[in-house]
């Protein structure tokens, strides 16, 4: 007998039977995702331990939830269960961008410091040397010379304003100074050996004109001209440099931090703190990303920021030697009165020659200042200070240093502003992802805007550099050209910068800017430990690590809902 035949299957049934598979895997996936069965227990997190650390940070505590709630709301941080609100986030957004303003501001005061103090070293030495120079011709002149310099002291104080202006940057042409010094200087020596002429400017000019072949200084004020110029444009580029890449420092330390940076900034800071995983510091290669991209234009300075350190460096071996700037400043009196000695020497020829072209001067003058008393009294000399060159030995020493640490300055900025706040590699499997506690899978992206483009954790468009910090690129490559300009012994144009960097300021920083401290003692170069990594909230140690993705779980619910009903 032939089986009753199946009844036939309808096309729900049909359907049914082939979600019943579907149903169940989908419920077995939903029920066994982390953090469902949390919720099937009905106890959401305490949020006490982020109050108090939210609290602590000077926030109110208005609507802030006193249980975890479902993290749907936030923008920068994780979408999971989460005790910060959309105000918490705004408001710890704003926070770890001013945090990190700060401690960009701090590493750049503390580098502006470093240069500052450079810069009141050298320049107090500088000045120092040329106040000696100027004392020792003050002492030894009248006993030497007599009438001929208490009668024309304004001649030789004159040459010293120049220079001390020149060095400060002010538009004075150094040649023409030392030039204007030695006709002033023959024109009152020839009036001493002629008292009982009556010479009249007209004479004078023609007995300028003559001195440019007969020569009656000697060899002095070519070979001076030569020495002094190279010395002083050496000297004035050099702390004109130290001003210079303080004020670059200065001004990019300043540039504010860029919405996308602030959004990583937040993300990495303070997320784990919302996430409830307050102790997990970031992982070391995820705060290297966030920073080398939040830092990126900065990085590009690296290139003319080391070319200037190193033109500095060149210069600064200008300062040793027999023509070094202590030598130099401090020979003054003594190649002005070789110079002085040798017209004596030779006036009676340089008379005549100077007769013959110019023609006889009339008689009608006063008589003679008596030169030949100068003769009587010999030549000024000065003696080399020992104290002086070991001294200037060590401060080109100490600067030097300073300027080669100070070289990688803006491509490590990252990793020192991250030193003290990442994981270390024996946690790197629970640090914080950004994500998470977990490892960080992404590379290290390289140094500069242009290696941005595919950096996983700061969006940044490489075709928009900052424009503050072109700028600087560009006073560094003019300052870097002037200082391979002075190293040549060429003389370089500045601004008038006098007003700027004259008396005890140095024209680098403002007093807040700037710590106080003794002139001539440079302040340390090592990075001052002013970050604070936010506070860990060491309570918090069991939170919404294990709600991993809860909105799949309510999801996939849907889901089974909806196949049910069909």
């Amino acid at each position: 007998m032939r089986a009753a035949a199946d009844p036939p299957v309808t096309p729900e049934a049909f359907k049914l039977r082939m979600d019943f598979p579907v149903f169940m895997a989908l419920l077995i996936c939903a029920l066994t995702i982390p953090g469902f069965g949390d919720m099937g227990s009905g106890k959401a997190q305490s949020c006490s331990d982020i109050r108090q650390f939210y609290n602590g940070k000077g926030f109110s505590l208005n609507g802030v939830p006193q249980s975890e709630i479902s993290g749907e709301h936030l923008r920068i941080c994780p979408q999971g269960y989460t005790c910060c609100t959309s105000v918490m986030e705004d408001s710890l957004s704003n926070l770890s961008r001013t945090e990190m303003e700060g401690l960009i501001r701090d590493a750049g005061r503390a580098l502006q410091a470093s240069l500052n103090g450079q810069y009141k070293v050298f320049d107090g030495y500088l000045l120092e040397l040329l106040n000696r120079s100027e004392g020792f011709l003050q002492q030894s002149y009248p006993p030497a010379l007599g009438s001929l310099y208490t009668q024309n002291t304004r001649v030789f104080s004159d040459l010293y304003t120049e220079l001390r202006r020149y060095y400060r940057g002010s538009n004075v042409n150094i040649e023409e100074a030392l030039n204007e010094f030695w006709a002033r200087l023959l024109e009152r020596m020839f009036k001493g050996a002629n008292g009982r002429y009556l010479i009249g400017d007209d004479y004078l000019e023609c007995v300028s004109k003559q001195s440019e072949t007969l020569r009656p200084f000697g060899d002095t004020p070519r070979d001076l001209k030569l020495k002094v110029t190279r010395t002083f444009v050496a000297a004035r580029s050099f702390v004109q440099g130290l001003v210079i890449s303080g004020e670059v420092v200065r001004k990019v330390s300043q540039v504010p931090l860029s919405p996308e940076c602030m959004r990583a900034i937040m993300k990495m800071t303070y997320c784990p703190h919302c996430r409830g995983v307050a102790s997990a510091r970031p992982c070391a290669n995820y705060c290297a990303n966030v920073l080398k991209g939040c830092l990126a234009n900065q990085a590009d300075l690296d290139t003319e920021w080391r070319n200037l350190a190193d033109a500095m460096l060149q210069v600064s071996n200008r300062f040793e030697g027999v023509s070094s700037v202590d030598v130099v400043f401090l020979s003054l009196p003594t190649h002005i009165s070789e110079a002085i000695t040798t017209m004596m020497d030779n006036i009676d020829t340089f008379n005549n020659k100077v007769f013959q072209a110019c023609g006889n001067p009339r008689e009608g003058g006063t008589s003679s200042t008596g030169l030949e008393e100068v003769k009587r009294r010999g030549k000024v000399t000065v003696e080399d200070s020992p104290t002086s060159a070991a001294r200037l030995e060590k401060l080109v020493s100490d600067v030097s240093r300073r300027l080669r640490d100070m070289q990688p300055y803006w491509v490590s900025l990252p990793s020192t502003l991250c030193s003290d706040r990442v994981a270390t590699r024996a946690q790197a499997d629970k640090c914080w992802n950004g994500m998470a506690r977990a490892r960080y899978l992404p590379g290290v992206m390289g140094d500069g805007l242009a290696s941005q483009i595919n950096n996983p954790e700061v969006e940044i468009d490489i075709t928009k550099p900052d424009m503050t910090i072109r700028q600087q690129i560009m006073q560094l490559k003019i300052m870097t050209n002037r200082l391979k300009n002075a190293f040549n012994g060429n003389d370089v144009d500045f601004q008038d910068t006098s007003d700027d960097i004259s008396g005890s300021g140095s024209g680098m920083c403002t007093e807040e800017n700037c710590p106080r401290g003794p002139r001539l003692m440079a302040p340390s170069t090592d990075r001052p430990k002013v970050y604070a990594y936010p506070p860990e909230n060491k309570k918090v140690v069991k939170a919404s690590a294990d709600h991993n993705l809860p909105s799949i779980a309510l999801y996939l619910l849907s889901l089974v809902m909806l196949l049910l009903r069909r």
